[in-house]
């Protein structure tokens, strides 16, 4: 799973987003690593959706613009929750093989 679309759906696990609170959130839990562009977002967004990993919650028109919120499918939640597990097994690795005795380096 990209970066990108592994936060995309970090981002929506604590509830449904609309777009600029979603990039918001990956900035957020990115440390500013990550700062995705709205033409990035809404085709990550198209594609999570014709996965099944993600689902319109609801619209709302705020300034006469129409606001999408997206949240996790059950789906979603059950892949996200896969590929943490696997990014902990792999950087507990590495973190092992960085100290013979099995600890983190120093």
């Amino acid at each position: 799973m990209q970066e990108a679309t592994f936060l995309i759906l970090t981002a929506l696990a604590s509830g449904s987003q609309h777009g600029y609170g979603i990039i918001a959130d990956v900035r957020e839990i990115s440390g500013g690593g990550v700062q995705l562009r709205p033409g990035t977002l809404y085709t990550a967004l198209e594609r999570l959706r014709a996965d099944g990993l993600i689902a319109v919650d609801r619209e709302a028109i705020v300034d006469n613009r129409l606001r999408r919120y997206y949240r996790l499918t059950p789906a979603g939640s059950d892949r996200l929750a896969a590929e943490a597990t696997r990014l902990r097994a792999n950087a507990t690795t590495a973190l092992m093989r960085l100290s013979p005795a099995g600890g983190a380096a120093t």
